[in-house]
């Protein structure tokens, strides 16, 4: 790709993320949960926005998982096990931008499997 479809590409992403993330807001209880995917790994972050802390993360590359689907369904598993120790049921899904297909989609697939409301 050349450089001025790339500088597209990231101008477009911004744009979606902020038209999101001017919507969506996390509470104590319902937490706002993040997700970042780099070309090799896959992050995720549940976020109280009312005082500005992060309340449980989960990082693929610390788990050796890769930026795939089977890999984000584990990664979501855990995510979702570490939500439940805190007590939270309910949250809200910022997408962070991505297109919602692949990867992200299966993230948040799986964590409505393991009991956790998007």
């Amino acid at each position: 790709m050349t450089s001025r479809t790339l500088e597209r590409k990231k101008r477009l992403r911004n744009k979606r993320k902020l038209r999101v993330r001017g919507v969506l807001f996390g509470t104590q209880m319902r937490p706002r949960v993040s997700i970042f995917r780099s070309n090799k790994y896959l992050y995720a972050q549940a976020i109280d926005d009312e005082v500005h802390k992060t309340l449980a993360c989960v990082d693929g590359k610390k788990m050796s998982l890769g930026n795939n689907k089977e890999d984000a369904k584990n990664i979501a598993k855990v995510f979702a096990d570490s939500l439940k120790q805190l007590g939270i049921k309910e949250v809200v899904y910022d997408r962070n931008g991505y297109l919602y297909h692949g990867v992200i989609a299966a993230f948040a697939e799986s964590l409505r499997e393991n009991g956790i409301a998007l």
